[in-house]
């Protein structure tokens, strides 16, 4: 089935149009820095394509709040573990339940699975999944993208960008087999959604299931600078937006979407879409516990963002919210006028829960919220990282003003934070390998 239609675009005509404000004050964030080895906290005070330079975060020149000193544990820090998988730039991570294997996406195509071998995990030597011919060109943003399995462990699914255009699909295969000899079986693909590029750039990519065993897709605005087509706005493409999809249902919509039925404009909308006005949303997580829904979205010039948004009125977390890009960048208005305006433009639109600017980094990993029994001192806390760093942050919420803290890890170009079977930490990194987070 496909839940869209191959030749679904937003407008290419530039239009102007004012920008609406964003309703309530905007969530900017000065920056406290957490350096796990003695489990002490800097708190800094709240307050409201792409060069990367160093900085200190939190740095003593800030005009606003103090800076004090919270010690949040006594027993130790964390570390990264290598699991010396050999993998091949290592994309995206996931597992099958009641598995011990993990899945590891090579964004030229492949999926591998790493067998529980002692106190480690070795690749198998056949992969679980080879599509490297239809993804063909895994250069720029393109590639093996994302990886999930539904939580009956019987589907494996794929989001990648296609050899011959570029395009965006997202397939499923059914899984095969037991630990140490899963299989996708090729003569099963399904496709799900197929969405066209106009650029080679912004292709998302992220898959995870929520709780309600519904799948959920990011995807980039298509690319260029500046959303030139006003994708992220429009609700006729899939462009720009966060998709909810139902694998079970013949077109692979849910029925409970919030444009199911339309936007009551009478325009034409796409009823996959759950979040409106992403950029490149890269990786997404719904937390296990309290079902909120994180977005790492990477920004244009100035800012980088990061999204929490919470289940509310009996509806899942991001039911039918507006980001803001094309009309924001982070929580700062955009550069450039809507070139695509429609309903969506005129809000409302939902401040990020944190931003940083470029003088930090250049290009935003989404992370995951830390439940891992095993990493007390970090529970709750959500882990992101920047492409073109080396650090490990995240965003600490509760009792409080929101903070970003600096978790003292050392791992540079990764591209995604997952899950394994016991809930333990994951970091992907197309150059470092797959590393776990474990107690120091």
């Amino acid at each position: 089935m496909s839940a869209s239609a191959d030749g679904q675009a937003a407008s290419a005509s530039p239009r102007s149009r004012s920008r609406p404000d964003r309703a309530g004050g905007p969530v900017r964030l000065l920056v406290a820095l957490l350096t796990i080895a003695p489990l002490a906290v800097l708190a800094g005070a709240c307050s409201g394509d792409d060069d990367a330079s160093s900085s200190s975060w939190g740095s003593s020149d800030s005009t606003t709040g103090s800076t004090t000193t919270e010690t949040l544990a006594a027993d130790g820090g964390v570390r990264l573990v290598d699991l010396g998988l050999g993998a091949d730039q290592p994309i995206d991570l996931a597992f099958r339940p009641a598995s011990t294997s993990l899945l590891v996406a090579e964004r030229a195509g492949t999926v591998r699975e790493a067998i529980a071998d002692e106190d480690g995990f070795r690749l198998a030597d056949d992969p679980v999944l080879d599509i490297t011919d239809a993804v063909g060109d895994a250069g720029g943003e393109k590639g093996l993208l994302g990886l999930a399995v539904d939580p009956d462990g019987e589907h494996l699914y794929v989001s990648y960008t296609r050899a011959q255009d570029g395009a965006s699909r997202i397939d499923e295969y059914e899984l095969t087999g037991d630990d140490g000899s899963l299989r996708a079986e090729l003569d099963t693909r399904r496709q799900l959604v197929a969405i066209p590029q106009p650029y080679a750039n912004h292709n998302g990519g992220a898959l995870r299931f929520g709780s309600d065993a519904m799948l959920y897709a990011g995807f980039g605005d298509g690319g260029s600078g500046g959303d030139p087509e006003g994708n992220g706005q429009a609700r006729d493409t899939l462009l720009g937006k966060i998709l909810r999809i139902d694998p079970s249902a013949p077109d692979g919509v849910p029925s409970d979407n919030p444009f199911v039925d339309g936007d009551g404009t009478g325009t034409d909308v796409e009823r996959l879409i759950w979040a409106t006005g992403l950029r490149n949303p890269w990786r997404i997580d719904i937390d296990p516990t309290t079902g909120d829904l994180w977005i790492g979205d990477v920004g244009q010039d100035r800012f980088e963002e990061i999204d929490r948004l919470s289940p509310e009125g009996g509806r899942g977390a991001g039911y039918g919210t507006n980001l803001g890009w094309d009309l924001f960048e982070g929580d700062q208005r955009f550069d450039e006028p809507d070139p695509a305006p429609g309903a969506a433009s005129g809000g409302p639109f939902v401040d990020p829960i944190a931003t940083y600017s470029h003088d930090e980094g250049c290009s935003i990993t989404g992370g995951l919220v830390v439940r891992d029994p095993r990493l007390v001192a970090l529970d709750g806390t959500y882990l992101f990282s920047d492409f073109c760093q080396r650090w490990i942050r995240g965003v600490v919420t509760g009792d409080g003003p929101t903070r970003i803290v600096d978790v003292g890890l050392d791992i540079g170009s990764v591209a995604a934070f997952a899950r394994g079977p016991s809930g333990e930490v994951y970091v992907v990194s197309l150059d470092d390998g797959v590393q776990r987070l474990d107690p120091a």
